[in-house]
């Protein structure tokens, strides 16, 4: 074995699992990996705040799968990423963060840059590690990634002091990893399983409600073989959003406070409810104690603890969705079961009767005729990221999304900035396709200094804001609940335009659909980033809305 420093380790433990890009900022603590780095061949895209690092890893992540990886050095370095690692654990992405640490002797002095970063990340990650030798790096890292990316997936953090990263020593590494207490495969139990599938066959209105789990384990086509066997309509959470194709003539769109009134009906309606990797959040269910009070539920999650923590069920099923769905099909399919066809009638003619309340393409820049030209002129396979806020919720309505893994939002934290720096991510992990970040001017001036490494890289994400100088979310509810007194909401923005190009990208403000189309079409072809600036009515709603504290069937905005 050759004697090498913990900091050439690390990088060729990251080598061995196949990562070729890391997203980060230097700074003292981390210096010898950065020293190591100058002559590797994984690619490292400079950040401008580490924040946005963690995010281009989310982003990275959530569009391929695989965990995205970055890097912080000590102190402020380590602390900014926390967000960007709790966006991704609430969220249930891979990320795996490393960090500098000061040197092992100076830990617990208060020394420059200290921070107990693993106190700080412990409710937020899957698990953290702090390695005190060099030679204990690889196992570090091959466990790191085998915590983030199996069972429900979640970030990991690794710090590592700087003098492990300069200590030299004959370093081993190994493809095997055990750790004890961790098993991340559950095997199904067919006694909840039959349950189910009894459940099911019996049931004459089935509903699916689909969640990022489906994502997780890639069980796209189980999902859509499923919801035609039983010609179940199926309503996505955000975070499920395009595991199911929204043209699919089965398809609800979102559930939940801003979800389509057929989907939030629909599922009211419904005598079994098949919950597939959701966690009955307050946002997808409303006033819990009346969600589906006449429903038969059936939960399956991979994550234990989600079963019953929110919602009391009649089934639940502990495992991977994708294996679970499989062998629920297989069942239906031994029982000879048929297609509820009068189910269907019932969904398309309540589809039909809503149809009127998600109008086509309007001439004025209204944020639902926004979100539909956009729609019309970028393919199937284009990958769009959200901010948080009205943005957020009129992408999900009003973009219909087609394939898996193509719509990138911040969920369970809400995590207002989080769009931009993830589509840069996106783009990196596919460079191939377009990638829009629809934002609000609020959540983009959170991280618009992105700019610089989407230029500096020659990564051509296109952005486009929804201006309605006010932090839009914020002052719908005062406007609805409030009075309308706008306390703390009204923005100073600056000129998007003149920002855009001051960074060396380009940038539109458009006064009309068809100055939309023009500027899309122009940043479509080019090779640098754009930032697209759409002024909109500061009075203008998202709508339908379930009013906090409300059940599904108390919907707003819907006549």
């Amino acid at each position: 074995m050759e004697e090498i420093s913990g900091a050439k380790a690390l990088l060729e433990a990251l080598k061995r699992e196949k990562v070729d890009v890391i997203f980060g900022i230097p700074g003292g603590a981390i210096l010898p990996v950065y020293d190591e780095l100058y002559e590797s061949d994984i690619r490292h895209i400079l950040c401008r705040h580490e924040q946005s690092a963690a995010h281009m890893a989310d982003g990275y992540a959530r569009a391929t799968g695989r965990p995205g990886v970055c890097f912080a050095t000590s102190g402020p370095g380590a602390t900014n990423l926390v967000t960007g690692i709790a966006t991704a654990y609430m969220d249930s992405s891979p990320v795996v963060a490393v960090t500098g640490q000061v040197p092992k002797a100076m830990i617990g002095k208060d020394s420059f840059q200290e921070i107990d970063i693993i106190g700080i990340t412990t409710p937020i990650t899957k698990h953290n590690f702090q390695p005190l030798k060099a030679r204990e790096i690889p196992m570090v890292v091959k466990a790191a990634f085998y915590i983030a990316s199996t069972g429900r997936p979640g970030p990991v953090l690794i710090d590592i002091p700087k003098d492990v990263q300069t200590e030299k020593d004959e370093i081993a590494f190994t493809d095997e990893v055990k750790l004890r207490g961790y098993n991340p495969y559950i095997p199904l139990r067919m006694d909840e399983v039959k349950k189910a599938v009894k459940l099911i066959y019996d049931s004459e209105k089935p509903v699916i409600l689909a969640g990022g789990g489906v994502k997780s384990s890639n069980a796209f086509e189980e999902l859509r073989e499923l919801s035609e066997m039983i010609q179940a309509p199926v309503a996505t959470t955000l975070m499920g959003k395009g595991a199911f194709p929204e043209d699919h003539p089965l398809s609800l769109g979102i559930v939940g406070m801003h979800g389509t009134p057929e989907a939030n009906r629909l599922t009211m309606e419904a005598d079994v409810v098949l919950a597939i990797g959701i966690r009955f959040s307050d946002r997808t269910t409303g006033n819990i104690e009346e969600f589906c009070v006449d429903s038969k539920l059936i939960h399956i999650d991979i994550d234990e603890a989600e079963i019953e923590k929110n919602k009391d069920v009649d089934v639940a099923i502990v495992g991977d969705a994708k294996e679970a769905l499989k062998t629920i099909i297989e069942a239906l399919r031994s029982n000879g079961i048929a297609g509820k066809e009068g189910w269907r009638e019932r969904v398309l003619t309540i589809k039909e009767y809503y149809k009127g309340e998600n109008m086509d393409e309007h001439p004025k820049l209204t944020p639902p005729s926004v979100l539909k030209t956009l729609r019309k002129m970028l393919p199937e396979d284009a990958i769009i990221t959200t901010e948080v806020g009205q943005n957020q919720m009129w992408a999900a309505l009003h973009f219909k999304v087609f394939k898996p893994r193509t719509f990138i939002s911040s969920g369970g934290l809400g995590t207002m900035g989080f769009g931009f720096p993830a589509a840069i991510g996106a783009k990196v992990a596919a460079p191939h396709v377009p990638v829009v970040d629809v934002a609000g001017d609020g959540s983009f001036c959170m991280t618009e200094n992105s700019l610089s490494t989407a230029v500096a890289e020659k990564i051509p994400v296109i952005v486009l804001i929804l201006n309605n100088e006010r932090l839009g979310m914020v002052a719908q509810w005062q406007r609805l609940f409030y009075g309308r007194r706008y306390s703390a909401v009204e923005l100073r923005n600056p000129d998007f335009v003149k920002l855009a190009e001051s960074y060396g990208a380009q940038g539109w403000r458009v006064a009309d659909i068809n100055e939309l189309k023009d500027a899309l079409s122009r940043s479509l072809e080019s090779e640098i980033p754009s930032v697209i600036d759409v002024p909109i009515s500061p009075e203008e709603d998202v709508m339908p809305m379930v009013p906090p504290g409300k059940g599904l069937a108390e919907i707003m905005g819907v006549t």
